[in-house]
């Protein structure tokens, strides 16, 4: 073992850092914690090598012990001169605050730098509802004094600080003599200041269906800032309560882009207000979309005295808690505070001179604030994979549901999604799901034909309302059974996690057929339509394409090979959707026997009426599958010329390179057949033995 003695199930206080320590880079040494540590289960080194170096201490509440008061190590380094391996020895969890630093102090250092967080943090303090606050909890000519000296004060903590002020125009002068005194101040200093806009009436924008009225409170607002000279330019606004930010109101977006040239907002709804750790940001439509965070202050919290949980609540939070924290683990931060928590006791003003010298006191970060803008250029470049959004499902969750237009409806969504792969019948399946009389698909895609192709390509940053708009509105409070059926969906690799946050309760429909007809299918499908590649390669040159192919021949080899590894594209669906959300139709019985598979399909959706396709699908000799009846003159009507044909046979080197290439992968979903426990179809066990 290790030369390091040990004592156990120590009470201890008065902690401090070894100022000389080689690991301290954000915790900064120099001051004692003071006061009792919390627990009675510590434990506390005593070193026997000169490999181990103390990086914190603390005294014993007791007098009594062995070894008298004097400092007791709580955190040890070795620097690995006993058996050559660095570490840190930690007496205690991280209950305790600063054992959190240390701790991302220890990880830095024993990566030699390469899981190190920066020291550089940026931070902006909005001041929401300018002029808006009741009458008796604005501020005064006294108010806005302490809030420029605590300006002044702030920058010398923090590069550059300014406060971020939004206003609404119509609540000015709408207090007592001396609060329309304050706002006069505020106006006078109005240069010493940045704003941003909020809606003129300080109105939720999601309440607003039409753009018009939109621009209009906009414009107003603008009007005023232009009398009263206040900053237009900043191009950052935020939504009262957030309205209409996340989930996107698109007419709050065009409103704000005509009339203000937003760039930038806010928010901490996306994607959920909780937990705040998990707050992300996005674009949607060259805007930017910063998370946001509270600080503990609303606008009802204007009073110490009645802060809920009282003044040792928000002193936790600053001292070491989750306000400290947010400094710590947030390169950036946009603070939310209010009008009325400028006024009155000033709790914003005390909250953040009190986390600022505690930030000061106990690390090494550097603080800059910065314009919004500059913000969320640095905050993108910091966190490019963020720039896509996520769009999530309004009605599983309260809040986003409380901030979505009344106009909208999640009975506007499918129930049920048909995800491909290509050429295996999804065609022939979305004809006949179409003949059930509950069962709606979306309307037709200029450009796609059937399918809205939303989760896999462009047309997802277009936002829900697009999507939606392809979607039948209920009417009279019922609403059809909807799906929507993207053959290309099933080999997306970002589209299971999209379907999901959009539709986490959606049923899955998959039809699978032999990987190598698939493949074939494809390529003989992209000849029919002209491809110059398909054209000009046969089927072998192009499945046997090397990575050294021109570009145009190894797309067309990727399509074809692909989409057919079902195993693993089934496994990532199923790392986001329960097996019981999944239904897998085999391709070839639907083509054989449909009139069973719908009614498999029926049962798996829990649908109802039950519907009796065998009366409306009937097996036509010359097309050779079974195609709708014709209700009045009960005659069959097929589907195009491009459904159904029969191909030249596959060349034997293709059929045999094909069937060493699925191998592996078929046996893959052989296995997963199994733990789905669902029977495997014909055309696997076939190409299996062929194998």
């Amino acid at each position: 073992g290790l030369p390091l003695y040990m004592h156990t199930n120590m009470a201890l206080k008065d902690y401090q850092l070894n100022p000389l320590s080689s690991i301290l880079r954000i915790a900064r040494a120099g001051e004692t914690f003071s006061g009792n540590l919390p627990g009675e289960d510590w434990t506390v080194f005593q070193p026997n090598h000169s490999t181990f170096v103390p990086l914190a201490q603390a005294r014993s509440q007791h007098d009594d012990i062995a070894d008298g008061n004097g400092p007791h190590t709580t955190v040890v380094q070795d620097i690995g001169k006993f058996d050559g391996i660095q570490r840190v020895i930690f007496g205690n969890g991280f209950g305790f605050w600063l054992h959190k630093l240390l701790f991302l102090d220890a990880i830095s250092f024993l990566s030699h730098g390469k899981l190190s967080l920066p020291l550089q943090r940026y931070l902006l303090i909005d001041i929401d509802d300018i002029f808006v606050a009741e009458r008796g909890s604005r501020m005064m000519t006294h108010d806005v004094q302490a809030l420029l000296e605590a300006q002044q004060q702030f920058r010398k903590l923090i590069h550059g600080f300014r406060f971020n002020l939004g206003f609404s125009g119509k609540f000015y002068h709408r207090g007592s003599h001396e609060e329309n005194n304050g706002d006069d101040m505020l106006l006078s200093h109005a240069h010493e200041f940045w704003w941003f806009c909020h809606m003129w009436s300080h109105s939720q924008p999601h309440l607003y269906d039409n753009v018009t009225l939109l621009e209009t409170e906009m414009r107003l607002n603008k009007e005023f800032a232009k009398k009263h000279r206040i900053q237009t330019d900043s191009g950052y606004s935020v939504a009262p309560h957030h309205s209409g930010v996340y989930p996107i109101h698109e007419p709050l977006y065009d409103a704000w882009k005509k009339v203000w040239n937003i760039r930038v907002t806010s928010t901490e709804e996306y994607p959920h207000l909780r937990p705040a750790r998990l707050r992300r940001g996005f674009v949607h439509r060259n805007i930017m979309v910063l998370p946001r965070q509270t600080c503990g202050l609303y606008t009802h919290t204007i009073f110490l005295e009645r802060y809920p949980g009282g003044r040792e609540k928000l002193d936790r939070s600053i001292h070491g808690g989750d306000l400290f924290y947010l400094f710590v683990y947030n390169p950036i931060n946009i603070f939310m505070t209010h009008l009325s928590n400028y006024g009155n006791d000033r709790l914003s003003l005390y909250t953040f001179e009190s986390v600022l010298k505690f930030i000061k006191c106990w690390t090494n970060l550097k603080l800059s604030t910065i314009p919004p803008l500059q913000l969320a250029e640095k905050y993108f470049q910091m966190y490019p994979d963020e720039t896509d959004p996520i769009w999530m499902n309004p009605c599983e969750d309260k809040r986003h549901l409380s901030i979505w237009s009344s106009s909208k409806s999640c009975e506007q969504l499918p129930k049920f999604l048909v995800i491909g792969p290509q050429k295996t019948g999804t065609t022939a399946l979305y004809t006949f799901l179409t003949l059930h009389p509950t069962i709606a698909s979306n309307h037709p895609s200029p450009d796609t034909f059937e399918e809205v192709q939303f989760f896999n390509g462009k047309n997802y940053y277009k936002g829900l309302d697009w999507y939606q708009s392809f979607f039948p509105a209920p009417k009279n409070g019922s609403a059809p059974f909807l799906f929507e059926k993207s053959a290309n969906y099933f080999d997306g690799e970002l589209v299971p996690q999209r379907a999901h946050a959009l539709l986490p309760r959606a049923k899955l429909v998959t039809i699978l057929i032999s990987p190598t007809k698939r493949a074939y299918s494809w390529y003989q499908h992209q000849r029919s339509h002209g491809d110059a590649v398909a054209l000009n390669y046969s089927f072998y040159d192009v499945i046997t394409a090397n990575d050294h192919s021109p570009k145009q021949l190894r797309e067309l080899r990727n399509r074809c090979l692909n989409p057919g590894l079902y195993a693993q594209h089934l496994e990532r669906w199923l790392s986001f959707y329960p097996p019981q959300q999944l239904m897998i139709i085999d391709g070839e019985e639907l083509k054989s026997d449909p009139v069973r598979v719908m009614n498999k399909l029926q049962t798996f959706l829990a649908i109802t009426p039950f519907f009796d396709y065998s009366g409306s699908l009937r097996f036509d000799p010359h097309k050779g599958f079974f195609c709708k009846v014709l209700s009045q003159s009960n005659r069959t009507k097929c589907l195009g010329q491009g459904k159904g044909r029969l191909y030249p046979p596959m060349d034997i080197r293709a059929e045999k390179f094909l069937k060493a290439y699925y191998l592996s992968h078929n046996v893959a979903l052989s296995k997963l057949f199994n733990n789905l426990r669902q029977p495997q179809p014909h055309w696997l066990k076939e190409d299996l033995s062929r194998g």
